[in-house]
Parts: C-alpha cells; structure tokens; sequence
C-alpha cells in the first residue's frame, strides 16, 4: 500500500509489511543525509558519536524496519567515533587518550560495583522504572568485560533493554551508564 505523501521511490531500508509501524522515511533519510553531508565534509559539526546514538525517529506506518535502521545507525556511530578518537589523538596524543578512557572507564567501575540493587538511584514505589535484577545481570557482565576482559561487544550494550516496574531503576542513569560504557568501548576500539 503506497502512502501519497510517500510516492514510490527506491527506498534506503527495507520497509515494515502490513500494519505494522517502522521508523518515518523521511526523518530517516534526512538525517542520513544530514550525518552524511557532517562526516564527508570532515568540518567540527555538532554531528558526533553520541548525537548519531541518541538519534530517535517518528514511528509510522509503512516506515522503514527498525532494526535495519539502528544497525546502520550503529555503523555510522562507529564511523564517526573513530574520525573523533583519531583527532582527538592528534590534538593529546596517544598516552593522553589513554590514560582518558582510563578514568571514565574507573568511574563507570565505581558505579557498577555497587551493591546489586543500590547502583542507581530508584523511581518512587508508584513509578515505573528498569527492572533492577535485569539491570544487574548487565552491570555484572560489564564489570568482568572491564576487569577481566570478558568478551561484551558494542552491539550488545546498544541492545541492552529491560522491562518496565514500579520502584525500578531510574532509566536515565541506566542510560547515561550504557553511553559512557559504549563511549569507551569505541575509544578503545
């Protein structure tokens, strides 16, 4: 079924079937090109890394298939981390850049080797927020990635996701903690 304010064209996604809602064409593409344009012209854009990740579209009808695009995304994500790593090099050098990605990677330590169930702070009881076990059961895993080695790669923490409950983790500092871990991971890369 064609959308008339979508006429057929060759598309960058597969498109989702039937009912279903994908992420809007248009506000896809548009960043694409925007992400595009900001990496070829190799210029200081506002477009980095974490502006590709946190990068969020309009879910349609007839839109593109979410996973295919997130992928992309993810590809993008990697490409741009690698411009800033190799710059950000250039200007501190390399034992300066290490030693950073040293600390940041301490502090996300800190956070994680809290107690199970006391890592982050808690929405009130009638709030909903991340399941703290399965929070947990991901805080476990990357601290042995950061201590021993464990393999985790960064796909996996960008697909980490956790059921909503009442008296749950405060998502946004999940959140923050899985980007300052995939912001490392990509330092390091």
């Amino acid at each position: 079924m064609t959308n008339p304010s979508q006429p057929d064209r060759p598309h960058a996604f597969p498109l989702v079937q039937g009912r279903e809602s994908g992420y809007d064409r248009e506000a896809v593409d548009a960043f694409l090109a925007e992400a595009r344009a900001a990496f070829e012209e190799g210029s200081e854009s506002p477009l980095d890394a974490r502006a590709v990740r946190e990068a969020a579209f309009p879910l349609r009808r007839g839109g593109y298939q979410i996973a295919a695009v997130d992928a992309a995304l993810g590809r993008i994500e990697d490409a741009f981390a690698a411009r800033e790593r190799e710059r950000a090099i250039a200007a501190m050098g390399a034992e300066a850049w290490v030693e950073r990605a040293r600390a940041q990677a301490q502090e996300i330590l800190d956070r994680m080797n809290r107690a199970p169930g006391e890592r982050f702070d808690r929405v009130g009881f009638f709030a909903y927020g991340y399941a703290p076990d399965e929070v947990d059961l991901v805080t476990d895993r990357l601290t042995r990635y950061f201590e021993t080695g464990e393999p985790v790669t960064v796909e996996q923490v960008r697909a980490a996701a956790f059921r909503s409950v009442r008296n749950g983790y405060r998502e946004e500092q999940v959140d923050a903690l899985l980007d300052a871990v995939i912001d490392v991971m990509l330092a390091v890369r």
